[in-house]
C-alpha cells in the first residue's frame, strides 16, 4: 500500500467493538453471563465489567498493544509506532494500576487467544466470577 492508503486504512480503526471483543461477549452471552461493555466511568474503560465480581476485562489487540507472542514493529515509520505502542502499554498499565487500587481485579485477554478459542476464554472468564 502506499503511505496515503496505509494512512486511512489506518485512521479506519477504532478502539471499541472490535471483532474479538465481539466474539468474546458472544460466547459470555451462551453461557449466559451478564456483562457492562465499555464502562467509561472506570479508569482504562475495560472492554467487559463485571460487578458483581468486581472484574475488568481488556481484550488486548496483538498489534497496538504490542503482544509479546506476535507483534512485530513495521518496517516502515517505526520511530512513530515504537512510540505509540509504548505509550499504549504505559496507559494499560496506569488504568490497571488505578482499577486495582479501587478493588477491581483485571484480566487481559489477547486478540489470539479469542481468534484461537473464545469459548475457553469465557469459561476462564466464568470461574473469576
Amino acid at each position: 500500500l502506499s503511505k496515503k492508503d496505509r494512512s486511512e486504512l489506518m485512521s479506519r480503526i477504532r478502539g471499541d467493538d472490535l471483532k474479538p471483543e465481539a466474539v468474546l461477549r458472544s460466547a459470555l452471552r451462551k453461557l449466559g453471563i451478564k456483562f457492562r461493555r465499555n464502562s467509561k466511568s472506570l479508569p482504562g474503560k475495560p472492554d467487559l465489567f463485571f460487578p458483581s465480581a468486581s472484574l475488568a476485562v481488556f481484550v488486548h489487540g496483538c498489534f497496538f498493544h504490542g503482544c509479546p507472542e506476535h507483534f512485530r514493529l513495521p518496517k516502515s515509520n517505526r520511530k512513530f509506532w515504537f512510540e505509540k505502542i509504548a505509550a499504549n502499554k504505559l496507559r494499560d498499565r496506569r488504568a490497571a494500576r488505578r482499577l486495582n487500587r479501587l478493588g477491581i481485579s483485571i484480566k487481559t485477554v489477547w486478540e489470539h487467544s479469542v481468534k484461537h478459542d473464545p469459548h475457553a476464554i469465557a469459561e476462564r472468564i466464568s470461574r473469576l466470577i
